[in-house]
């Protein structure tokens, strides 16, 4: 199991369903991002920023599966109480 596996289980198991698949980044967060990928693409980023970027683009993806898994685990438990 990769490491990115190990955390995605851990969150998808640790944080209330509804609380992983409510979360967002805040305004100022998602306002930052929003300025690095504006750069990047008008004049490009200094090797911080795209550290800062490369950084924000993994934590979405492992919270995107995270999210996935949280989904699937809360419509296998619905099924499960459904049938009984």
């Amino acid at each position: 199991m990769r490491a990115a596996d190990e955390v995605v289980e851990f969150l998808a198991r640790q944080i209330p369903a509804d609380t992983l698949l409510g979360f967002r980044p805040s305004d100022a967060t998602r306002q930052r991002v929003w300025q690095l990928v504006q750069k990047e693409k008008d004049e490009g980023l200094t090797p911080d920023e795209q550290c800062e970027l490369d950084e924000y683009e993994r934590l979405e993806h492992l919270l995107i599966l995270a999210k996935a898994k949280a989904r699937s685990q809360a419509g296998h438990a619905e099924g499960l109480s459904e049938s009984s």
